[in-house]
């Protein structure tokens, strides 16, 4: 029998008491077997520790200590991961349902990527609806072209394929991080399921307007400079007119 591979979760957070548990409960439902859960927190002063420790058992390893930012939190992650793959679920998102994972790994074996489409929950989990990007039938590192067409969360990664995340990048060093990785799979799979559910106003929509600016110098160094901005003009479009009928972005 073919050992399925590791697939390591980890989870950041800081001042999670009102979102964590939810996290934590969506990866231990997993009917998959082979998971090392990880939960890197940043020293919370509420009571984050004591949502960890009430499910320590659970929880393959976690640290509490200061960081310098989310993606100083998720390299602490990384750097503590012995999966086969990793998968990054944070405070308050979701793995969409309890055979999502073994739906995933199934669908192709031995991918080096693996993509979903993700849903839009609000703060009591309720669902908004689908994320204003709809992820491509098959995805290239070319398709970022259009912006990040994979929520993060929704994209699980052979951990051969990629380092840790570039620190001088504070809100979008994950489109390059993904963008990397893409460079360097050779199968990219469509697993044609909705993989997370996506906690909305966190911090990417908090820091969008500096977010956006990073992921443009990203694409420049990609992509090109009148590439990226030509690509741009039907990002805005496409974002102006999908705020215009769902009052929401």
């Amino acid at each position: 029998m073919t050992l399925k591979p590791k697939i390591s979760i980890i989870t950041v957070v800081y001042n999670g008491e009102s979102t964590l548990e939810a996290t934590i409960k969506s990866v231990a439902a997993q009917s998959y077997s082979n998971i090392e859960y990880i939960i890197v927190d940043g020293a919370s002063k509420d009571s984050t520790l004591k949502l960890i420790k009430k499910h320590e058992g659970f929880i393959s390893q976690w640290i509490s200590e200061p960081d310098t930012g989310i993606y100083d939190a998720m390299n602490k992650g990384v750097g503590l991961s012995t999966g086969d793959y990793l998968w990054f679920m944070n405070s308050g998102d979701e793995i969409a349902e309890h055979e999502t994972l073994q739906l995933a790994i199934n669908h192709s074996q031995g991918a080096d990527i693996y993509y979903g489409e993700t849903l839009m929950i609000d703060e009591n989990g309720q669902e908004i609806g689908d994320r204003r990007l709809k992820v491509p039938d098959q995805l290239t590192w070319k398709s970022f072209k259009r912006g990040m067409l994979v929520s993060h969360q929704s994209f699980i990664v052979k951990r051969s394929l990629v380092g840790k995340y570039n620190l001088k990048y504070k809100y979008s060093a994950d489109f390059e991080w993904c963008l990397k990785a893409m460079k360097s799979a050779k199968v990219i799979c469509n697993t044609e399921l909705v993989l997370s559910k996506f906690l909305d106003g966190g911090f990417t929509k908090q820091n969008i307007i500096p977010g956006l600016k990073e992921r443009f110098r990203i694409m420049v160094q990609h992509y090109g400079f009148f590439s990226t901005l030509y690509h741009h003009f039907f990002i805005a479009i496409k974002f102006f007119w999908f705020v215009l009928i769902n009052k929401r972005f």
